[in-house]
C-alpha cells in the first residue's frame, strides 16, 4: 500500500563522482515512479547548497531524505538532520570513493536488486560524529591525510576534478615530507602529548575506498573509534600504508587504538582537518559522538556495521 504520508525529496550533487552523478536523474525518476512514491529531485549548485536545500524542505514538510553524490553531498545534509528522529535519511552513492556507503550495505553503484531493498526502507539509528559545530557519519582525519586533502582543493575551497596523477603525486610527496605536528589529547579524561603521523576518528571503518584505518568500528555502539598513529621514519611509513587495507596496522606499535565516547586535541598551529572528506582548518577540536542521532535507511543482509538490537 503507498504510503500517503511520506514526502521525499532527492537532494542530487550533478559534479559529484567526475560528473556521474549528474548523469543518475534519469534513474532517480523511473525509480520514483516505479515505487509509486511522492518525490521531488533537485540539484545542487555550490558548496553548501545541499544544506540549504535540506533546510527548505524540512520547511515544506518533507520527512525523506535521500543524498545522491558523495560523501561530502551527504556530510552537508545531515547538518540539518541530525537529532531529527521523525526524518528518514538514505544515500544513493554517486561519488568517488564512497566510503559512506559501505556502513549501510550498499555498493558505490546500485543494481536493480540494491533498489529494491532501498525502497524497502529498512531503517536502523546510526551514531553521528561531532566535531566543533560540525557532523560526520563516516570519520574525520588530522594529519597526514588532511594535509593531502588541503593540496586537492583550490584556494576557493573547491576540490580539484580529474586530479588522477596529481593526486598520487601528492600522497608520494607527503610519505617522504611530511612534518608530523605536536598534539595534546585528552580521551576520556586521560591526558597525553603525542607528535602523530595520523589522528583517525570514526564511526565507519573505511577511508579512500580500500583503506580499513579503523576496522573495529561498530556504526551504533556509542562509541568512537579513534586511530593514533606516531610519527614514522619515511620506512615506516610505506611499511604501514600497505598493512591498512587489511586493517593489520593495528598490530604495530606505532599505532594506538581506542573506543570511547569524546576527546579533545589541541595543535599548537592551525592544522587542516576533514569530516567526510569535507576540508576544515581548526587548532581546536572538540570531538563528541551523539548516539543513534540519524533515522537511516540501510541493507540488513548487507552491512556488518551495526549490532544486534
Amino acid at each position: 500500500m503507498k504510503d500517503t504520508s511520506a514526502k521525499w525529496v532527492f537532494i542530487i550533487n550533478p559534479i559529484a563522482g567526475n560528473n556521474f552523478a549528474g548523469g543518475y536523474a534519469d534513474e532517480v525518476r523511473r525509480k520514483i515512479k516505479q515505487n509509486q512514491i511522492n518525490a521531488e529531485i533537485v540539484n545542487t549548485t555550490h558548496q553548501g547548497h545541499a544544506t540549504a536545500l535540506t533546510e527548505v524542505y524540512l520547511k515544506r514538510g518533507f520527512n525523506h531524505f535521500v543524498a545522491v553524490g558523495g560523501d561530502g553531498t551527504v556530510n552537508e545534509m545531515i547538518k540539518k538532520l541530525v537529532g531529527k528522529k521523525d526524518i528518514t535519511f538514505g544515500v544513493i552513492a554517486a561519488g568517488t570513493e564512497n566510503d559512506m556507503i559501505h556502513i549501510l550495505g550498499f555498493p558505490g553503484k546500485f543494481t536493480e536488486r540494491d533498489w529494491e531493498i532501498f525502497f524497502q526502507k529498512n531503517t536502523i539509528d546510526i551514531d553521528v560524529g561531532k566535531c566543533n559545530d560540525n557532523y560526520f557519519l563516516n570519520g574525520m582525519g588530522i594529519g597526514f591525510d588532511a594535509k593531502i586533502a588541503s593540496e586537492n582543493y583550490t584556494e576557493e575551497g573547491d576540490v580539484i576534478k580529474n586530479q588522477g596523477s596529481k593526486y598520487l603525486w601528492h600522497i608520494l610527496k607527503n610519505m617522504f615530507f611530511y612534518q608530523e605536528k605536536d598534539i595534546d589529547y585528552i580521551i576520556d579524561g586521560e591526558k597525553f602529548a603525542a607528535t602523530c603521523f595520523m589522528s583517525t576518528i570514526s564511526i565507519g571503518r573505511r577511508f579512500a575506498g580500500k583503506y580499513f584505518l579503523t576496522p573495529r568500528a561498530v556504526a551504533n555502539d556509542g562509541l568512537l573509534d579513534i586511530c593514533l598513529v606516531g610519527k614514522l621514519s619515511v620506512f615506516e611509513r610505506f611499511r604501514l600504508f600497505f598493512r591498512v587495507p587489511k586493517g593489520a596496522h593495528l598490530n604495530d606499535k606505532k599505532v594506538n587504538y581506542y573506543q570511547k565516547k569524546n576527546l579533545t586535541i589541541d595543535s599548537r598551529v592551525e592544522v587542516p582537518h576533514h569530516l567526510d572528506g569535507e576540508l576544515f582548518f581548526a587548532s581546536h577540536f572538540n570531538i563528541t559522538i551523539i548516539p543513534g542521532g540519524l533515522h537511516i535507511i540501510y541493507n540488513p543482509s548487507g552491512s556488518h556495521y551495526f549490532k544486534s538490537e
